[in-house]
């Protein structure tokens, strides 16, 4: 087989793949080997261009026993760091004097690594979420059974702090299942329509009790017609509720938090028809290093805060996910001392 055919061949793989002979020469790669190991590769020996150990191990191995052999291949796109996993198959019969020769493909695997990595993220924070009550009951059950068992006062202190551990394990695991739910159903476009005036008119009344104890007047502006969308009505005022209620908690110094509906015929965020929520508080707003991670899970601007106030860290997350779901899109604009605004754009 002349060299042309074989480049020929190698050209068609449709991922980076290159060929090494028994001299230890690359004699034909792809575009995308080209791309990613550099160009001029042809003639040169294979060990100038992977200097990773473990790439030059796999296919000295794979060209002395004409065998497979798999490894991996670590690079740098420019961007993130990126993964490949190298398959190393022996081709008899080219190459120089016909002495057989190791096709390498490499194939892109980051995006599993990246997803196992959030799973072990995910875990570690699930753990550690979990953990902080659990050891503070574990605590105040040993003291409620020593020290502090005929000590009536310090036994309802004692009992009230466990239920609100207990409250705030119980939110985050109906918070987690709630999360699993959206992402489960977050390809299957929903299908009924919802009158949005009149769940923000709902999820506001709601809300109002809460509004009222930390001293902030809500205040809606909708169209006095009914503004409609295609969409899941639990899970939009899932979404509201988290939005409104956020700004209660955590914008509330401001005393005021703005609601205002707004519909269009075509809005440049979704190219369509669309109806933008925005949720306005004047509180003392979110650092701007915060904003891009905000819909993280488990992510807080303030933890201690948070935490105080019973947030779990995933309300947001769920927030997005919602919100992908209806194919619409979520912004967060804000700044110090200025308050915040959360916008929701759905497609009408």
């Amino acid at each position: 087989m002349t060299e042309d055919v074989i480049s020929e061949f190698v050209a068609a793989v449709p991922m980076p793949a290159v060929v090494v002979d028994q001299s230890e020469r690359i004699i034909a790669a792809n575009a995308e080997a080209q791309t990613l190991l550099g160009h001029q590769m042809i003639g040169r020996h294979f060990a100038t261009l992977l200097r990773q150990p473990q790439m030059i191990d796999a296919i000295e191995q794979s060209l002395r026993t004409k065998g497979p052999v798999k490894t991996r291949h670590l690079s740098n796109d420019g961007a993130q760091d990126t993964t490949f996993e190298v398959q190393c198959r022996y081709v008899d019969g080219i190459g120089a004097v016909g002495g057989g020769a190791v096709l390498a493909s490499f194939l892109d695997v980051t995006h599993l690594e990246q997803a196992g990595q959030m799973r072990r993220d995910f875990v570690a924070n699930v753990s550690h979420e979990l953990r902080t009550p659990l050891t503070a009951l574990m605590g105040f059950i040993e003291t409620l059974r020593g020290p502090a068992r005929e000590d009536a006062t310090a036994r309802e202190r004692f009992l009230q702090i466990m239920a609100d551990e207990a409250n705030r394990m119980n939110r985050l695991v109906g918070d987690l299942l709630s999360l699993n739910r959206v992402e489960s159903a977050e390809r299957v476009r929903p299908t009924d329509r919802v009158d949005l005036t009149g769940q923000l008119q709902s999820t506001l009344t709601s809300l109002r009790p809460l509004a009222e104890d930390a001293g902030v007047t809500l205040t809606l502006r909708a169209p006095e017609q009914p503004v409609e969308v295609t969409g899941d009505s639990d899970q939009l005022r899932q979404v509201f509720t988290n939005l409104i209620e956020n700004a209660i908690k955590y914008g509330g110094s401001g005393g005021e938090v703005d609601v205002t509906l707004t519909a269009s015929d075509r809005d440049p965020a979704v190219r369509a028809a669309a109806a933008r929520v925005q949720v306005v508080d004047k509180g003392p707003g979110i650092d701007a290093v915060h904003l891009p991670r905000l819909t993280e899970r488990f992510y807080r601007a303030d933890s201690h805060r948070s935490r105080e106030l019973g947030g779990t860290g995933l309300g947001l997350a769920i927030v997005k996910h919602i919100v992908n779901r209806h194919r619409g899109r979520m912004r967060v604009e804000s700044e110090l001392g200025k308050g915040s605004t959360f916008t929701v754009i759905l497609p009408r």
